[in-house]
């Protein structure tokens, strides 16, 4: 019986051979292992992941779809909504250390789910997710471009991060409305140590009126902190480093 995709939890399938090869290709799956896949939906990019490894964990909220995966003898099914997944747990379950993490992000929610698997990151190898190319633009941005933001700055904090391939609307069915394109995250192997919720604040605050001198938002936050430093706010909040931000943070634990 033919799938029929739900707005509701922003099912767009992936639909061209070609893209998906590619896909797999950057993602490099080895035998035995251990992989979680994020909404696999109809099971395009799954079944050729689960030909390499040889077992592969999904995790599907869709109730249909959970169903229809069940029925392959390679996969696990964990029918949940994937910001309620412990994947640290996952990977206690499949006796590893560090798990692969790979996905079509639901584009409706996939800030709230990249910030769910930063809590968890200690539990992963790396990340490889297709997601709205605007997405990923913001993700890898540099300081003093249009794109740099918050995004920009807790992600940057934790992992490497590389805009791998360009996908286009035509590789879906049904076509999003936005170009896409897959990112690859590998966590930092010795990250600045910070308080994540202080980070998290901080840069929510520098960039709340990005067109403004940091002096009128993060400048006053700071002084209510008696914290402001040396840390110059005569620039604007896109102009700041993600090092700059994080040694703010620090500064303030301390």
């Amino acid at each position: 019986m033919k799938h029929i995709p739900r707005k509701r939890f922003g099912q767009h399938f992936l639909s061209d051979s070609g893209i998906i090869d590619a896909i797999v290709r950057a993602i490099a799956p080895q035998p035995g292992q251990p992989m979680v896949e994020i909404g696999p939906g109809l099971a395009a990019l799954t079944q050729p992941l689960v030909e390499r490894l040889g077992r592969l964990t999904v995790i599907e909220l869709d109730r249909d779809l959970a169903a229809r995966l069940r029925q392959h003898g390679q996969l696990q099914v964990i029918e949940s909504d994937v910001l309620k997944v412990d994947f640290a747990q996952v990977a206690q379950a499949l006796g590893a250390p560090k798990i692969r993490v790979v996905g079509n992000l639901p584009y409706n929610i996939s800030s709230p789910i990249l910030f769910h698997l930063l809590e968890h990151v200690q539990s992963i190898e790396d990340q490889h997710f297709m997601l709205q190319k605007e997405v990923i633009d913001r993700m890898v941005a540099a300081p003093s471009t249009a794109a740099y933001g918050r995004l920009s700055v807790m992600l940057q904090w934790r992992y490497a991060m590389e805009d791998v391939l360009f996908v286009p609307p035509e590789a879906f069915d049904p076509p999003p409305r936005v170009d896409s394109a897959v990112v690859r995250m590998v966590p930092h192997a010795d990250p600045a140590a910070v308080d994540v919720a202080l980070l998290e604040e901080l840069v929510q605050v520098a960039f709340s009126q990005r067109r403004k001198l940091l002096r009128h938002t993060l400048g006053r936050w700071l002084e209510a902190r008696n914290g402001s430093g040396d840390f110059d706010t005569q620039r604007r909040a896109e102009e700041v480093p993600v090092a700059e931000y994080v040694a703010l943070a620090q500064s303030l634990q301390n």
